[in-house]
């Protein structure tokens, strides 16, 4: 065996260094703006100047809630572990497809007892009939390989080690898209959690008005409308309040099952503090074409689909296939191991498909169409990130005006309430004009609160967007022996 596997691996170095059918990949170039429209500052830069929010991005709302569970979002989020377990396939499927550059080498034995069918020659009649009984062996060593002259092989890994590129940018996307749904439930939990302190106090102040009322309808001094309608006022309150629990119970469930917990598994305390706005730092085009899982996603889809291209081009030539053998077969088995019982070959083939009715120029012609969609795809997506980043940085910019304007509003409808409240005591204004002044002071305190949801929303969306903590430099080549544990 020795002296067949050092030519055969000396012909495997050189033919591992031949020709490599199709096209080898670039990366298209898409057009990208200098500049962000929505905010001035934003200009394009190197990926390695990015100074975009990365790592631990939810630090920035100052939520202990947020805090406590983002973490586990890429340990216990089953989203996350199914697209893990995916990527782990993938990088299975590069080995695979890596394996097929090199010899399969096999050992055989076999041991056989047999009668045969002939009998042999003895004098005793007793014994005419009697067959004798043979034992045989063999022990060999098998080598074959196909010689991958074209590049088959190599543009099969290509395409494999893309996909499982692709595979882990995946799997970085739905950590980040589950961060980010994490921190949009908390989010909408606290905001929950302000709008029930808000009608807490709504409460507590139609019941003070209604308390109001009632004395002064005990002594006549105002229509039984007025009492009915302060009445009504604090049932509707109380009814809002309660429906309220309904959307926290959601929120709340939604938060333990984005950690991978059973909704009774985790309670949340009611919290009167909200999330801050985070102050995101200046981003760059260029650092969000870096940094978007779902870019490199698309960006890898386009290699592999290239490398398919390869595949298909390498059927036009022929394949060849080569074969050792070397061992010892002997009958009897006695003495199996003996020179004289050594055996070997060689030899080789070679397959060449003249007509099969344009079934190759197809399968290029179809390769090349993939690849030209998977172009498209990636333009798109490149795209749609700077129509959502575009779409964020308005919402952020237009909100914080109109917060701006609702501060104020609430203001004035405070002042309002307490001013109607005074008139209606003196006997200037009936109710109406209090419960007018008091649904608009509720409203504007709770549009300024949907205000500051939407802006927080925004604010993580952006995150999102810009692609949070994921950086393509993390990114690592499956073909090379190490790998990266990323979940345990």
């Amino acid at each position: 065996m020795k002296t067949l596997l050092i030519p055969l691996t000396a012909a495997l170095a050189l033919l591992l260094s031949g020709c490599l059918v199709g096209p080898d990949y670039r990366k298209p170039q898409v057009a990208v703006p200098a500049h962000f429209k929505e905010l001035d500052g934003w200009t394009e830069a190197e990926p390695d100047a990015a100074a975009g929010p990365k790592g631990d991005w939810w630090t920035g709302f100052h939520d202990p809630l947020l805090d406590e569970l983002e973490p586990l979002v890429s340990v216990s989020n089953q989203t996350v572990r199914q697209d893990y377990a995916n990527y782990q396939q993938a990088l299975a499927e590069v080995r695979v497809a890596r394996s097929a550059l090199f010899p399969t080498i096999s050992v055989t034995g076999s041991a056989t007892r047999a009668r045969s069918s002939t009998g042999s020659s003895i004098s005793s009649s007793r014994l005419a009939n009697f067959k004798p009984v043979n034992n045989s062996g063999s022990l060999e060593g098998n080598v074959s390989w196909a010689p991958d002259l074209w590049g088959l092989v190599r543009r099969q890994i290509e395409q494999s080690a893309a996909t499982a590129q692709a595979s882990e940018a995946t799997l970085a996307n739905a950590t980040l898209s589950e961060q980010i749904a994490l921190a949009t439930a908390v989010i909408d939990l606290r905001i929950t959690d302000a709008n029930i302190d808000l009608l807490q106090r709504t409460v507590d102040a139609y019941t003070g008005y209604l308390r109001v009322v009632a004395n002064q309808d005990k002594a006549g001094t105002v229509p039984p409308s007025d009492l009915i309608t302060a009445r009504t006022q604090l049932e509707g309150a109380q009814a809002s309040l309660i429906a309220l629990g309904v959307a926290r119970a959601q929120n709340a469930h939604a938060i333990a099952v984005l950690v991978g917990k059973n909704p009774e598994d985790l309670t949340i305390p009611h919290s009167t503090a909200l999330p801050t706005l985070p102050t995101i730092p200046t981003g760059l085009p260029s650092t969000l074409l870096e940094r978007r899982p779902d870019i490199a996603i698309a960006e890898r889809q386009m290699a592999a689909a290239n490398a398919s291209i390869g595949v298909a081009v390498a059927a036009y030539y022929p394949s060849v296939s080569l074969s050792a053998l070397d061992g010892f077969t002997q009958t009897p088995l006695n003495g199996l191991l003996r020179i004289s019982n050594y055996v070997w070959s060689l030899g080789g083939s070679a397959t060449e498909t003249l007509f099969n009715g344009g079934e190759r120029s197809a399968e290029v012609a179809a390769a090349k169409a993939a690849y030209d969609a998977t172009v498209a795809n990636y333009r798109s997506s490149v795209l749609t990130a700077f129509q959502d980043v575009e779409n964020d940085l308005a919402g952020l910019r237009i909100l914080a005006q109109q917060a701006d304007a609702l501060a104020a509003a609430v203001r004035d409808a405070t002042r309002g309430t307490e001013i109607a409240l005074n008139e209606y005591q003196a006997g200037t204004v009936d109710y109406t004009t209090v419960a007018v002044a008091q649904t608009t002071q509720l409203n504007d305190e709770q549009t300024a609160l949907n205000v500051q949801q939407q802006r927080l929303l925004d604010a993580a969306s952006l995150i999102g967007d810009l692609g949070g903590g994921w950086s393509t430099a993390e990114m690592h080549d499956p073909r090379e022996q190490a790998q990266h544990v990323l979940l345990p």
